[in-house]
Order: structure tokens, then C-alpha cells, then sequence
């Protein structure tokens, strides 16, 4: 895999921006091939930091509804909670 490939969104919320200001972390939704050290290279490689610790948990599909009758499904995805070196900061996260 791609370093660019594995890193397919930032999650944007305010708890993710509580978290990037307080603790240094940032969160991303990744390939769900990837595992840790993946996703480690690849916060370097593309922002040019350090990452001290990598978190991933796997987010199950869920049902929803759109209208009354009709039910749709929301896939799976993987989300990746990335903690910086201390010193080191993503820019595009800034000023969010």
C-alpha cells in the first residue's frame, strides 16, 4: 500500500480539536488494511512529524434509516488516534 493511501480523511469534531490542543493527538480515518506501523509512516512521511504512539480501533458497520421505511447501512471504517512528539504540531489541523 501507498503511503497516501492509507490516510484517506482527518476527523474533524470538536472533541478531535479538544484533543489536538490538550494532548498532542490527532485523529484520521485510515485503510482498513493498515495496520499501526502503517499508519505511523505515513503521518511522518506526509506532515513531516514525529509520532510517539499510534491507536486504532476498527468502527463496525451500522444500520440507519433514510424516511420511514427504507434502511440503509453505514460501512465499516477504521479510525487512527496519532500522539505527536511533544514540539511538533499538524498545520492543517490549526485554526480549524
Amino acid at each position: 500500500m501507498h503511503v497516501y493511501d492509507i490516510l484517506k480523511r482527518p476527523i474533524v469534531t470538536e472533541k478531535t480539536t479538544g484533543q489536538a490542543t490538550v494532548a498532542n493527538q490527532y485523529t484520521f480515518e485510515v485503510d482498513r488494511r493498515a495496520n499501526k506501523l502503517q499508519v505511523k509512516d505515513a503521518v511522518e512521511t506526509v506532515f513531516d512529524v514525529s509520532v510517539t504512539l499510534v491507536r486504532i480501533s476498527n468502527i463496525p458497520a451500522k444500520k440507519g434509516r433514510y424516511g420511514r421505511l427504507m434502511v440503509t447501512k453505514k460501512a465499516a471504517w477504521k479510525k487512527a488516534v496519532v500522539t505527536l512528539a511533544p514540539g511538533n504540531t499538524i498545520q492543517s489541523f490549526e485554526g480549524v
